[in-house]
């Protein structure tokens, strides 16, 4: 982008609809007829910036200015609603941008990223028009794609650190930030933006969260978002271990009944009620703990019979084998 156009965004982040020289031989490059300033209505638009938004998380400087290269000519909708009548206008050009004196939540100088776009004048436009001249159309909110979410206090993966989005460890506030930004779908005007001062609707394509670092989201977060694949493992993970859970349950209770018959056997003076009491309190190793001890007891108290066996008659058989044809 020329230096000329990015004064031309700063200038105009007012939303005039100024259109220069610049900007229409940028907007033609677009159409499939050569349009005039007359026929198209240009308007300034900030996308998001690198501040905290409301779901505790920011862009980094560097994703903003990856975004500034991803956002020319994607287009702008209602209410992330991708379809073709939703199709309101298209962005030309991009810039990031410094407010000076600004910082964002956590002290850092401010940084914005900042858009022309353009609407064709039409009937069908006009209320458009009419909406965003009056204020009326102004929050937006922007769908891309980050690989990466990191920790502003450790540097570390979100899901794999311990700290928690919005809360502050020693007088430095947690968020997530963004990062690896590698695609841009669309842009919305929307109501209520994520972004306090523009909006930002974001979705993580990475690398799969591993199911310990989906516990541990669960368990450590306020609230956790998962993908549709990672709610089908984690649903598989619970179904295994409810399995696992039968198998344990079934393997408990046998050696559990085979301690109790061999309490009767060597502790006959310990009611069964009371054996039964103690062994729900015993963990697996101390059950089989049990049983082994019980069974070199009972081994001493009934010691095992040897097997009974009939002695060949070998005379008999010597008789026999006379008997030949």
């Amino acid at each position: 982008m020329t230096g000329q156009i990015k004064k031309e965004i700063n200038e105009t982040a007012d939303n005039r609809a100024v259109v220069t020289d610049e900007e229409i031989k940028l907007i033609n490059a677009y159409s499939r007829r050569k349009l005039t300033k007359d026929e198209v209505y240009v308007f300034g638009v900030v996308l998001c910036d690198n501040d905290i938004d409301r779901d505790n998380e920011r862009f980094t400087v560097e994703s903003l200015f990856e975004l500034e290269k991803l956002f020319v000519g994607k287009t702008g909708i209602f209410d992330h609603s991708p379809t073709a009548k939703n199709q309101t206008a298209r962005i030309f050009a991009c810039s990031v941008e410094s407010v000076d004196g600004r910082k964002t939540a956590t002290g850092d100088d401010y940084f914005r990223l900042t858009a022309r776009a353009y609407i064709p004048k039409s009937k069908g436009n006009e209320e458009i028009i009419l909406a965003i001249d009056s204020g009326i159309l102004k929050e937006v909110s922007i769908g891309c794609a980050a690989s990466d979410v990191r920790c502003s206090i450790c540097g570390e993966n979100i899901n794999h650190c311990s700290h928690i989005k919005g809360e502050s460890y020693s007088g430095k506030l947690c968020c997530g930030e963004l990062m690896g930004i590698y695609d841009a779908y669309e842009w919305s005007f929307v109501a209520v933006p994520a972004q306090k001062s523009a909006g930002v609707m974001k979705s993580y394509k990475g690398k799969e969260m591993k199911m310990e670092e989906i516990l541990k989201s669960i368990q450590t977060e306020k609230g956790t978002s998962l993908s549709g694949e990672e709610c089908k493992r984690l649903c598989s993970y619970i179904d295994k271990l409810k399995k696992s859970a039968a198998d344990g349950v079934y393997y408990r209770d046998s050696l559990t009944s085979e301690v109790l018959r061999l309490s009767a056997i060597v502790q006959p003076d310990i009611t069964r009620d009371t054996m039964e009491s103690v062994a729900k309190g015993m963990s697996i190793v101390q059950l089989k703990e049990f049983k082994h001890a019980f069974e070199k007891r009972a081994d001493s108290i009934l010691p095992s019979v040897p097997q009974l066996y009939k002695q060949k008659d070998t005379a008999t058989a010597d008789v026999n084998g006379n008997f030949k044809i």
